[in-house]
Protein backbone atom coordinates (compact mmCIF):
# COMPACT_ATOMS: atom_id res chain seq x y z
CA UNK A 1 0.00 0.00 0.00
CA UNK A 2 1.37 3.45 -0.85
CA UNK A 3 2.45 5.57 2.10
CA UNK A 4 0.57 8.61 3.35
CA UNK A 5 -0.71 10.42 6.41
CA UNK A 6 -4.20 11.88 6.30
CA UNK A 7 -6.04 13.60 9.15
CA UNK A 8 -9.46 15.00 10.01
CA UNK A 9 -10.65 17.01 13.02
CA UNK A 10 -14.05 18.32 14.08
CA UNK A 11 -13.86 21.85 15.50
CA UNK A 12 -16.35 24.14 17.22
CA UNK A 13 -17.07 26.03 14.00
CA UNK A 14 -16.25 23.49 11.29
CA UNK A 15 -13.94 20.66 10.27
CA UNK A 16 -10.44 20.37 8.89
CA UNK A 17 -9.28 17.69 6.47
CA UNK A 18 -5.55 17.43 5.76
CA UNK A 19 -3.12 15.20 3.92
CA UNK A 20 0.59 15.40 3.27
CA UNK A 21 1.76 15.67 -0.36
CA UNK A 22 4.20 12.81 -0.87
CA UNK A 23 3.07 10.10 -3.29
CA UNK A 24 5.26 7.05 -2.74
CA UNK A 25 5.23 3.39 -3.61
CA UNK A 26 7.44 1.54 -1.14
CA UNK A 27 10.69 3.51 -0.99
CA UNK A 28 10.16 5.22 -4.35
CA UNK A 29 8.80 8.78 -4.22
CA UNK A 30 6.60 9.27 -7.30
CA UNK A 31 5.67 12.90 -6.57
CA UNK A 32 6.21 15.58 -3.96
CA UNK A 33 3.09 17.53 -4.92
CA UNK A 34 0.27 14.98 -4.79
CA UNK A 35 -3.13 16.32 -3.78
CA UNK A 36 -5.13 14.01 -1.52
CA UNK A 37 -7.83 16.38 -0.22
CA UNK A 38 -10.90 16.91 -2.37
CA UNK A 39 -14.00 19.09 -2.37
CA UNK A 40 -17.20 17.08 -2.93
CA UNK A 41 -19.76 19.88 -2.41
CA UNK A 42 -19.58 23.43 -1.04
CA UNK A 43 -19.82 22.03 2.50
CA UNK A 44 -18.38 18.48 2.29
CA UNK A 45 -14.89 17.23 1.52
CA UNK A 46 -12.79 14.08 1.48
CA UNK A 47 -9.20 13.30 2.37
CA UNK A 48 -7.59 10.01 1.37
CA UNK A 49 -4.57 7.77 1.80
CA UNK A 50 -3.78 5.01 -0.69
CA UNK A 51 -3.68 4.79 -4.47
CA UNK A 52 -4.16 8.27 -5.94
CA UNK A 53 -6.04 7.00 -9.02
CA UNK A 54 -8.54 5.13 -6.84
CA UNK A 55 -9.01 8.24 -4.68
CA UNK A 56 -9.67 10.47 -7.67
CA UNK A 57 -12.18 8.13 -9.32
CA UNK A 58 -14.03 7.43 -6.07
CA UNK A 59 -14.36 11.11 -5.14
CA UNK A 60 -15.55 12.03 -8.66
CA UNK A 61 -18.17 9.28 -8.59
CA UNK A 62 -19.44 10.34 -5.15
CA UNK A 63 -19.56 14.00 -6.22
CA UNK A 64 -21.57 13.10 -9.33
CA UNK A 65 -24.10 11.05 -7.31
CA UNK A 66 -24.42 13.80 -4.70
CA UNK A 67 -25.00 16.45 -7.38
CA UNK A 68 -27.78 14.30 -8.87
CA UNK A 69 -29.26 13.77 -5.39
CA UNK A 70 -29.21 17.54 -4.76
CA UNK A 71 -30.84 18.25 -8.13
CA UNK A 72 -33.58 15.62 -7.69
CA UNK A 73 -34.45 16.41 -4.06
CA UNK A 74 -33.80 20.17 -4.20
CA UNK A 75 -31.83 19.98 -0.93
CA UNK A 76 -28.20 19.59 0.05
CA UNK A 77 -26.93 16.16 1.04
CA UNK A 78 -25.96 15.63 4.67
CA UNK A 79 -22.40 14.65 5.53
CA UNK A 80 -23.61 11.25 6.79
CA UNK A 81 -25.53 10.67 3.54
CA UNK A 82 -22.36 11.36 1.55
CA UNK A 83 -20.30 9.03 3.75
CA UNK A 84 -22.91 6.25 3.44
CA UNK A 85 -22.99 6.68 -0.35
CA UNK A 86 -19.21 6.32 -0.51
CA UNK A 87 -19.44 3.31 1.83
CA UNK A 88 -21.96 1.68 -0.54
CA UNK A 89 -19.71 2.31 -3.56
CA UNK A 90 -16.74 0.82 -1.70
CA UNK A 91 -18.77 -2.22 -0.60
CA UNK A 92 -19.93 -2.86 -4.17
CA UNK A 93 -16.25 -3.15 -5.14
CA UNK A 94 -15.28 -5.32 -2.14
CA UNK A 95 -14.02 -8.21 -4.32
CA UNK A 96 -11.71 -5.82 -6.25
CA UNK A 97 -11.52 -2.93 -3.78
CA UNK A 98 -10.42 0.61 -4.28
CA UNK A 99 -7.14 0.76 -2.37
CA UNK A 100 -7.90 3.84 -0.36
CA UNK A 101 -8.71 4.82 3.20
CA UNK A 102 -10.94 7.87 3.30
CA UNK A 103 -12.15 10.52 5.71
CA UNK A 104 -15.37 12.34 4.77
CA UNK A 105 -16.14 15.51 6.72
CA UNK A 106 -18.25 18.61 6.42
CA UNK A 107 -20.89 20.79 7.95
CA UNK A 108 -24.67 20.50 7.56
CA UNK A 109 -27.86 21.17 9.56
CA UNK A 110 -26.57 18.83 12.30
CA UNK A 111 -23.32 20.81 12.59
CA UNK A 112 -19.78 19.66 11.78
CA UNK A 113 -19.17 15.91 11.48
CA UNK A 114 -16.54 13.43 10.33
CA UNK A 115 -16.64 9.81 9.12
CA UNK A 116 -13.83 7.33 8.48
CA UNK A 117 -14.15 4.70 5.74
CA UNK A 118 -12.02 1.64 5.07
CA UNK A 119 -11.55 0.05 1.60
CA UNK A 120 -14.53 -2.29 2.17
CA UNK A 121 -17.03 0.45 3.01
CA UNK A 122 -17.25 0.58 6.80
CA UNK A 123 -18.53 4.00 7.92
CA UNK A 124 -17.48 5.12 11.40
CA UNK A 125 -18.27 8.52 12.90
CA UNK A 126 -15.69 10.24 15.12
CA UNK A 127 -14.38 13.62 16.32
CA UNK A 128 -10.92 13.10 14.82
CA UNK A 129 -9.24 10.51 12.63
CA UNK A 130 -5.97 9.52 11.05
CA UNK A 131 -5.47 7.06 8.18
CA UNK A 132 -2.50 5.90 6.15
CA UNK A 133 0.94 4.53 6.94
CA UNK A 134 1.76 7.43 9.27
CA UNK A 135 -1.51 7.22 11.17
CA UNK A 136 -0.09 5.35 14.17
CA UNK A 137 2.29 8.22 14.93
CA UNK A 138 -0.21 10.97 14.15
CA UNK A 139 -3.05 9.50 16.21
CA UNK A 140 -0.89 9.64 19.34
CA UNK A 141 -0.70 13.42 18.98
CA UNK A 142 -4.41 13.67 18.16
CA UNK A 143 -5.37 11.64 21.22
CA UNK A 144 -3.27 13.74 23.57
CA UNK A 145 -3.98 17.21 22.11
CA UNK A 146 -7.55 17.07 20.75
CA UNK A 147 -10.24 18.79 22.84
CA UNK A 148 -13.95 19.22 22.16
CA UNK A 149 -14.82 22.76 21.13
CA UNK A 150 -11.44 23.64 19.59
CA UNK A 151 -11.27 26.61 17.25
CA UNK A 152 -10.01 26.22 13.70
CA UNK A 153 -6.71 27.89 14.66
CA UNK A 154 -6.19 25.56 17.63
CA UNK A 155 -6.96 22.57 15.42
CA UNK A 156 -4.42 23.71 12.79
CA UNK A 157 -1.69 23.60 15.42
CA UNK A 158 -2.70 20.08 16.49
CA UNK A 159 -2.70 18.98 12.83
CA UNK A 160 0.77 20.48 12.26
CA UNK A 161 2.13 18.67 15.34
CA UNK A 162 0.53 15.37 14.24
CA UNK A 163 2.07 15.68 10.77
CA UNK A 164 5.50 16.48 12.19
CA UNK A 165 5.32 13.34 14.33
CA UNK A 166 4.26 11.17 11.38
CA UNK A 167 6.72 12.64 8.89
CA UNK A 168 9.63 12.13 11.30
CA UNK A 169 8.89 8.40 11.49
CA UNK A 170 7.14 7.39 8.23
CA UNK A 171 9.17 7.33 5.01
CA UNK A 172 5.95 7.40 2.94
CA UNK A 173 4.85 10.79 4.30
CA UNK A 174 6.27 14.27 3.73
CA UNK A 175 6.60 17.39 1.57
CA UNK A 176 4.17 19.63 3.48
CA UNK A 177 0.41 19.27 3.71
CA UNK A 178 -2.79 20.47 2.06
CA UNK A 179 -5.71 21.51 4.29
CA UNK A 180 -9.41 21.74 3.46
CA UNK A 181 -11.10 23.96 6.05
CA UNK A 182 -14.89 23.62 5.97
CA UNK A 183 -17.10 26.09 7.86
CA UNK A 184 -20.63 27.44 7.43
CA UNK A 185 -19.07 30.09 5.15
CA UNK A 186 -17.79 27.45 2.71
CA UNK A 187 -14.51 25.69 1.95
CA UNK A 188 -11.08 27.26 2.13
CA UNK A 189 -7.84 25.57 1.06
CA UNK A 190 -4.54 26.19 2.83
CA UNK A 191 -1.15 24.53 2.93
CA UNK A 192 1.47 23.80 5.58
CA UNK A 193 5.21 23.60 5.09
CA UNK A 194 7.49 21.72 7.44
CA UNK A 195 11.16 22.60 7.97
Amino acid sequence: MPGATTLGLVCKDGVILASERRVSYGYFVMSKTGKKVFKITDSIGAACAGLVADMQILVREVAAHIHIYTYETNRDAAVKTTAKLMGNLLFQRRMFPYLTQTIIAGIDNEGPSLYVLDPLGSVLGDKYASVGTGSEMAVGVLESDYKDGMTIEEAKKVIADAFKSAIARDVGSGEGADLLIITKDGIKEESLKFA
